[in-house]
């Protein structure tokens, strides 16, 4: 079995070459001259998009929320979740994002010190000596070599459709 870090390392080297996805920070609206301005969301990083974990150069992180960034448009909506999203996408292209480009907001750093001495951080911890991953919110985990080679096999080489 590896380690982590062996494991996280791995995944690294096999996903040079491969695109990642950018990594955004929603920032509180700012008043110039008293008027209020729109919410931006910041650019803070990229990270290769590994289902429930974003894996950067130097860290691991949980997925938050995925939209992709566009320009305001007025529209009409038939939910406020709908109207919210957009407004999101809107922050995002505010923020510098490209048109289109997909943005994770909401991102939790995963402590992997505490994973390696047994605690868990977010989706993943160590069960019988093996990294594993919960995948999701009602699932048990999984082997995390196993997850990382599935996800990494993806962003490789996706299904036909996929892109």
């Amino acid at each position: 079995m590896s380690t982590l870090d062996d494991l996280l390392a791995d995944a690294r080297a096999r996903l040079v070459g491969v695109s990642r996805e950018g990594l955004g920070e929603l920032l509180p609206p700012r008043r110039l001259l008293g008027i209020p301005r729109a919410p931006r969301i910041v650019r803070r990083g990229s990270a290769w998009h590994l289902g429930t974990l974003l894996l950067t150069d130097d860290g691991l992180l949980a997925t938050g929320d995925i939209l992709r960034a566009r320009a305001e448009v007025r529209r009409g909506f038939t939910a406020e979740s709908q109207r919210q999203r957009a407004q999101l996408a809107a922050a995002a292209r505010r923020g510098g994002f490209a048109e289109g480009e997909t943005v994770h907001i909401g991102w939790l750093w995963l402590d992997l010190d505490a994973v390696g001495r047994g605690a868990a951080s977010g989706p993943v911890r160590v069960v019988d000596g093996e990294p594993r991953v919960r995948w999701s919110a009602a699932g048990g985990y999984v082997p995390l070599a196993g997850y990382l080679d599935e996800r990494i096999g993806l962003l490789v080489d996706p299904p036909g459709g996929a892109t």
